[in-house]
C-alpha cells in the first residue's frame, strides 16, 4: 500500500485517535502529578504569632507545616511578655506556600541598663531630649533656689541623688532638680565689724 493511500484509510485515522487519546490521558496524569508536586493553588494563612514563646511557635507552625527562624532579641517591651514574639514576617494574615520560613524577633527579657549621663548644669530642654535618647523618661520636677533658672542641679532615681556614670535600668524615671532663677547675689555684711570712730585724747 502506498504512503498516500495509507494516510487516507481508515486504519491511520483509527491510529491517531488512539495516540491522541493516549497523549490526552498522559497531559492529563502529568498536570495532577505537578499540582500535587508542587501544591499548587494551596496557600497557608499565616498566623498571628505575637507574645508567643519559641515553643509555642514551633509548635504552632508544625501543625501548619511551615517553619521558621529566630533572628533576635530586640530590646525589652513593656507592652510583651518577656522572651516572647514581638515581630515576624510575614506578617499575621499573609499567603503563603507549605514549608515557608516565619522570620521573628523576641522580646528581651528584661530591660538593658544605661549609664546617667553628665546633665548637671544643662538646661532643662538639653537634658530632657538626652534621657529618652537614652530609653529614660522624665520623672518629677523639683524647683529650688537657684541663679540658673531651669538648670540641672540634681538628678534622682527612687529618691537617691544619681552620680554620672551610675546605672540604671532602660525605662527608669529620672527625678530633676532645678534652679527656679530666683535667687540673686546679696552682698553679706559682717556683723562682728563694729565701725570705731575717732576719740579725743584725754588733756591732762
Amino acid at each position: 500500500m502506498s504512503l498516500r493511500k495509507y494516510l487516507s484509510s481508515r486504519a491511520f485515522f483509527g491510529q491517531m485517535l488512539v495516540a491522541i487519546v493516549i497523549l490526552a490521558v498522559l497531559s492529563y496524569l502529568f498536570m495532577h502529578w505537578l499540582t500535587f508536586t508542587t501544591d499548587h493553588g494551596h496557600e497557608i494563612t499565616v498566623p498571628n504569632l505575637g507574645k508567643l514563646t519559641e515553643q509555642q511557635v514551633e509548635d504552632k507552625l508544625d501543625e501548619l507545616d511551615l517553619d521558621y527562624v529566630l533572628l533576635d532579641s530586640v530590646d525589652y517591651n513593656s507592652n510583651f511578655p518577656k522572651s516572647t514574639v514581638v515581630e515576624q514576617d510575614p506578617l499575621p494574615g499573609a499567603k503563603v506556600k507549605e514549608g515557608r520560613k516565619v522570620y521573628i524577633k523576641i522580646n528581651a527579657s528584661g530591660f538593658s541598663s544605661v549609664k546617667i549621663p553628665d546633665l548637671i548644669d544643662k538646661t532643662y530642654r538639653e537634658a530632657v531630649p538626652t534621657l529618652k535618647a537614652l530609653g529614660l523618661e522624665e520623672g518629677t520636677i523639683t524647683y529650688i533656689p537657684n541663679l540658673g533658672k531651669d538648670m540641672v542641679l540634681e538628678m534622682r532615681f527612687k529618691g537617691r541623688n544619681l552620680k554620672v556614670g551610675d546605672r540604671v535600668l532602660k525605662a527608669s524615671k529620672i527625678d530633676l532638680v532645678l534652679g527656679d532663677g530666683k535667687e540673686s547675689y546679696v552682698e553679706t555684711v559682717d556683723s562682728t565689724a563694729i565701725p570705731t570712730e575717732a576719740i579725743p585724747a584725754n588733756a591732762q
